[in-house]
């Protein structure tokens, strides 16, 4: 057993104002071997009930009467925390009709690449790295017609109306939505030792370290997708990585995309056991309020991303306090929007690897699957590995996912830590289900409504 940590300061508001259910903890279990889990493929839809009731006694008081004052005419991706501008974004055929170009035109554009900052496990094989991301082709665009597009997905707003710096940024936007995916496409990719990655305040980014070695090139193994998606771990040589059953080290590593100056990310090889964040990052980590859709919108496609209160903080503190503190950032949104959250996370926050939703995840009872399909990846990647959860009240799929986890892979999820949107702002009046912890030990979960500096919450063996 490693040696006790004490110092574990995250620190959200006293444990006074959480909401607890019975104590039963699980057993002791006998954890499973790493898994080459595989990648996101959509069968079939899953159908999502939202539970608009149900709330633990202590937090009906907060909601009471909130639908019969909103009436019947509740959008369901706000009651999911999903909202609509997240959803049937157009692909292929669909987007070079919207942009009016002919397959001419289109051959004759070069490839890029959005790579996605990856994780590896460490098997008896060795490292296995997962690469994923998605091959495109992105068509010149009128200005003029680009501020016809944006428009689509503004509510109540023209981009005319906008500043000048967030009609750029819709526009960068609404062009990184309207791109040509390329089926059938190999990647090569080139492994580099990275020497640094986010912005913890601490050297190198914090959350990994960077390794001795590990230069090489590796080609993956398989053609895209007909959505141009890749997805699979690989496995890579050793040369100069410290081997994973011999190091309590996150390692760090560039991968640049062979033929694209702009499809390169970082990845991370986690050793078997210690401890990972996994956070959701839309308002929890930056403000977004997808339950004001006009907000929300305006927010993820035209003002500059802006972070929730301290939690840039919060987050460094955990990264210089816990030992080898794996960070993994999950969020739902689209794959084609996903540079604008990989650039604020990687200025804002620890560096860390990334989970979007792929492309064949589209609408709104699909993204409601793709959270726990993620997530699960991640368990079943390290089932040796301790957890720790970070989102908010606003996702349903959330209140659902997270408690489950704590059910499905007994012994892994250290703690769960939801912001309490509801109380938090009075934008969201929408009631949340927390039916899902009633079966857990109360201290393993913490509903909060803000984070404070300093506070001895937890402590790990």
């Amino acid at each position: 057993m490693s040696p006790l940590i004490s110092a574990i300061l995250f620190t959200l508001l006293p444990l006074a104002t959480a909401y607890a259910v019975l104590d039963q903890r699980a057993g002791a279990v006998v954890p499973k071997q790493p898994l080459i889990t595989p990648s996101p493929t959509l069968q079939h839809a899953v159908t999502k009930t939202v539970h608009r009731r149900g709330i633990l006694d202590d937090v009906k008081g907060d909601v009471n009467g909130i639908l019969s004052d909103l009436g019947s005419s509740i959008p369901s991706y706000v009651a999911s925390g999903v909202p609509n501008f997240f959803q049937d974004f157009p692909v292929g055929q669909d987007a070079q009709k919207s942009l009016g170009i002919d397959d001419d035109q289109v051959d004759a554009l070069p490839t890029s690449v959005l790579n996605i900052p990856g994780y590896g496990n460490w098997t008896d094989r060795g490292w296995n790295l997962r690469f994923h991301g998605n091959v495109y082709k992105q068509p010149p665009t009128s200005q003029e017609k680009l501020d016809d597009l944006a428009n689509i997905f503004l509510i109540d707003t023209d981009i005319k109306d906008l500043a000048p710096d967030q009609q750029a940024q819709a526009r960068n936007l609404t062009a990184s939505i309207f791109v040509l995916q390329q089926d059938n496409e190999n990647v090569t990719f080139n492994l580099r030792p990275a020497p640094t990655a986010g912005a913890s305040g601490e050297q190198g980014g914090g959350g990994a370290v960077t390794p001795n070695g590990g230069n090489q090139q590796v080609r993956f193994p398989y053609p895209t997708t007909s959505q141009g998606d890749f997805d699979a771990f690989v496995q890579i040589e050793s040369d100069g990585l410290a081997d994973g059953n011999s190091t309590s080290d996150i390692q760090r590593l560039n991968v640049y995309t062979e033929g694209s100056n702009i499809g390169n990310a970082t990845a991370y090889l986690v050793p078997p056991t210690g401890f990972s964040i996994i956070s959701d990052i839309d308002d929890i980590l930056r403000i977004t309020k997808i339950y004001q859709p006009k907000e929300g919108l305006l927010n993820s496609f035209a003002r500059p991303f802006v972070a929730w209160k301290n939690m840039p903080e919060i987050y460094a503190n955990w990264s210089r306090s816990i030992p080898n503190l794996h960070f993994h950032y999950l969020t739902t949104t689209p794959e084609q929007i996903t540079r604008n959250y990989m650039d604020f996370i990687y200025k804002t926050y620890p560096g860390g690897s990334f989970d979007t939703r792929p492309l064949n995840f589209s609408d709104v009872s699909a993204t409601l699957s793709i959270r726990k399909f993620l997530l699960d990846k991640v368990f079943e990647t390290f089932p040796k590995r301790k957890f720790i959860l970070m989102a908010d009240t606003s996702n349903s799929d959330v209140m659902k996912d997270y408690p489950q986890l704590a059910k499905d892979f007994p012994g892994q999820v250290q703690c769960i830590f939801l912001r309490n949107t509801s109380a938090t702002d009075d934008g969201d009046r929408f009631p949340y289900d927390t039916s899902g912890f009633q079966d857990l030990d109360k201290n393993t979960y913490m509903f909060f409504k803000v984070p404070v500096r300093s506070y001895p919450l937890i402590s790990f063996p």
